[in-house]
């Protein structure tokens, strides 16, 4: 099979041929139709991840077909639609995991990262990381929903937001756009922040019922003329934006985290005596992606791509890291 791999640290992704891999107990093998290029595949890129082991495929944004069944597979059949997100298996044995708390399994797996990934015609995973993907998503619109799609859905549907209640997404990029879309659908009231017009018209169209230019106006006090975000949604990594709009809060405000910024984020501990709260959130298990996917296709959610053959995966890796791509990079792979 084909597969692009990296052979050592800050390497390209170098095209090679390896063995089509063998589905042990309980695993079963993808035939892989489309996958995403995420930022985060800069953790192999650099070697960078701890416990990473090279060579490796990287890719979890994977959407394909079951093409053989491990030993002991019963709830899958060759041919059934799957997709694999960052989630890439639990243990079942740790505390979190006896909890359901699967995404915080003190020994996960990381699709593309613990084994090897979507960037290739072929890949094996553990039935405990699959999600089913609905008939009505494509492969390279569903490739990106296990990635940027439940980690937005996720955080706005755990979030404690209520529909009508005022929903700020900060950043309209590969997260925000689906974001913007997700809190449209959920009946709250949007709001899209970005720096400039630029992005104004598309945030609209995607739902936004209010745009405010972080680059002509005071975000913050623009949200308090909405009455305050009750939600404010951090969908780009910038530590100064996001404490530019963290007095934009309702008293009781929530500011959820779900981009990394790479410096310290500053606040002010005064203002969030009132309840305000900041918070993190993970993406979620399988059975969260599918649904992701189950609501997107019900509610005509999709993601924006740009898409690459495989052997193309350094030039799409390269406009995700330089932020031109607009607004999901996609790999489409013919097994």
């Amino acid at each position: 099979m084909k597969a692009m791999v990296v052979k050592e640290a800050n390497g390209d992704f170098v095209l090679e041929d390896l063995p089509v891999p063998e589905p042990g107990p309980g695993q079963v093998r993808i035939e892989v139709e489309a996958c995403g290029i995420c930022h985060s595949d800069a953790f192999v890129k650099s070697g960078a991840f701890p416990g990473l082991e090279m060579p490796r495929v990287p890719g979890h944004e994977v959407a394909g077909k079951v093409h053989a069944l491990g030993e002991g597979v019963t709830d899958y059949a060759v041919g059934d639609r799957v997709g694999v997100g960052w989630h890439g298996g639990h243990c079942f044995k740790c505390r979190a995991c006896r909890r359901g708390l699967f995404i915080n399994c003190e020994n996960a797996k990381i699709c593309g990262i613990s084994y090897d990934g979507g960037y290739a015609e072929y890949m094996v995973a553990p039935t405990e990381a699959l999600a089913r993907i609905p008939e009505e998503l494509s492969a390279v619109e569903a490739g990106p929903l296990l990635c940027a799609g439940i980690t937005t859905y996720n955080a706005l549907r755990n979030s404690g937001a209520r529909p009508g209640d005022v929903v700020a997404v900060q950043g309209i990029g590969g997260l925000g756009h689906l974001a913007v879309q997700y809190a449209r659908r959920m009946g709250f009231r949007t709001v899209a922040l970005s720096r400039g017009t630029n992005k104004q018209e598309l945030a609209q169209k995607l739902g936004a019922h209010h745009y405010i230019d972080a680059k002509a106006t005071n975000p913050a006090e623009e949200l308090q003329k909405l009455g305050g975000a009750d939600v404010l949604l951090a969908t780009a990594p910038h530590a100064k934006a996001i404490e530019s709009v963290i007095d934009g809060l309702s008293s009781r405000g929530e500011l959820m985290l779900v981009a990394a910024a790479h410096e310290p984020i500053g606040v002010n501990a005064f203002s969030m005596l009132s309840g305000r709260q900041i918070r993190g959130w993970p993406s979620g298990n399988a059975l969260e992606s599918e649904d992701t996917m189950n609501f997107s296709a019900l509610t005509d959610v999709r993601p924006q791509t740009e898409v690459f053959p495989l052997e193309e995966a350094n030039a799409g890796f390269a406009r995700v890291m330089d932020n031109s791509v607009r607004f999901r990079a996609v790999l489409e792979i013919k097994g």
